[in-house]
């Protein structure tokens, strides 16, 4: 098999929009680059049309977010890959922007580009012309100044209207965490002598995209399955990348947007996530770095911490408690040994590649 500079990984489950994705993806690329994506349990509709630079694997059961991402990477022979998700659009020659930014940082690195927000769609009443903002499908107008009656529209057929622009504000650039952990925007960092420039640094990830080379994809096991399939994926990545030797970067000469969908109903996540998992995986996050259990950290979490001092979410209090765990090297000869995770699972069997580039 060929091999590509950047395999693009997109799990999916159920995405009304991997298909646009995956053709803004196409468009926009220069290098030699291709698609990945899995198709978690639910077939793409619409279909994703065949193209040299797609692969695309359906999974008959789900097998989750993080799982998908794994299975996407084993497929690429890329030297670098990059995870998305299945409602993103991006700048023109955003995989030669970011590939150039690596040559001069060195490939210890995890890097995303700027994230805007995608503005994907307007709703439209076909009775009144009223407009608004993408979110969940309506169920009845409510236009209380409707021209032709003087009365509430009481339309109950509407259009989707497609818009798909990356919106140039907010634009972000800086994230991070608090001591919950949970994740937060630092816009505060990126205000900070230290947040300018071309390439800045970033404690956190938001998760929607990221890119690191595919042989350290694999080192730091980035998509730990032990976090479960779903939740937080962007402290995952980051800290494991700090912690190792590592930087997390933003690329601020090219960016990518992102759809939020936090309105609930059906625009709501592919993913039946509850509470409950969510908190599964940030009691595992806790475990794993606040006590200082992974076993490729050359630092303590509070190093982290206060590289970035003053982080949003975080007390004096909340640090000194943070470097009171004991912190013993891996190459001490009197650490402890690593707790060892249970190994994933077996995925379930796939029920085939759908079509994939030729080598």
């Amino acid at each position: 098999m060929s091999t590509k500079d950047l395999s693009i990984l997109i799990p999916a489950r159920g995405e009304m929009f991997l298909a646009r994705t995956i053709e803004d993806i196409l468009a926009n690329i220069q290098a030699d680059t291709e698609v990945i994506a899995v198709l978690d349990g639910k077939w793409a509709d619409p279909p994703i049309p065949q193209n040299d630079r797609v692969n695309v694997i359906h999974v008959p059961q789900s097998i989750g977010q993080r799982a998908s991402t794994n299975l996407a990477c084993k497929l690429s022979r890329a030297k670098y890959v990059m995870k998305c998700d299945a409602h993103c659009s991006f700048d023109k020659g955003f995989d030669t922007k970011m590939l150039e930014a690596f040559k001069l940082t060195g490939d210890n690195v995890t890097m995303v580009p700027v994230m805007r927000n995608l503005w994907v769609f307007d709703w439209k009443c076909v009775k009144c012309g009223k407009k608004w903002y993408q979110g969940p499908t309506p169920t009845t107008c409510q236009e209380t100044n409707f021209k032709k009656t003087g009365k509430p529209c009481d339309s109950t057929k509407f259009i989707r209207k497609m818009i798909w622009i990356g919106k140039n504000n907010p634009q972000s650039t800086s994230y991070c965490f608090d001591s919950t952990p949970h994740f937060q925007y630092f816009r505060e960092y990126s205000k900070r002598p230290e947040g300018q420039g071309d390439i800045t640094e970033t404690m956190s990830l938001q998760g929607s995209c990221w890119m690191l080379t595919r042989d350290k994809y694999w080192q730091l096991n980035v998509c730990d399955e032990n976090f479960g399939g779903w939740g937080s994926q962007g402290i995952e990545v980051a800290v494991k990348t700090w912690l190792s030797g590592g930087k997390v970067l933003v690329n601020h000469k090219t960016w990518y947007a992102h759809m939020f969908r936090t309105q609930g109903g059906d625009f709501g996540f592919p993913y039946p996530i509850s509470g409950k998992d969510q908190e599964k995986a940030k009691t595992f996050a806790r475990d794993l770095f606040f006590n200082n259990k992974w076993d490729q950290q050359v630092q303590p979490l509070s190093w982290l911490v206060e590289k970035f001092w003053p982080v949003k979410g975080w007390t004096e209090a909340d640090l000194s408690r943070l470097k009171a765990n004991t912190f013993r090297f891996s190459d001490d000869p009197h650490a402890d040994k690593p707790v060892e995770s249970e190994p994933a699972t077996e995925a379930f069997p796939l029920s085939g590649v759908i079509y994939a580039a030729p080598s």
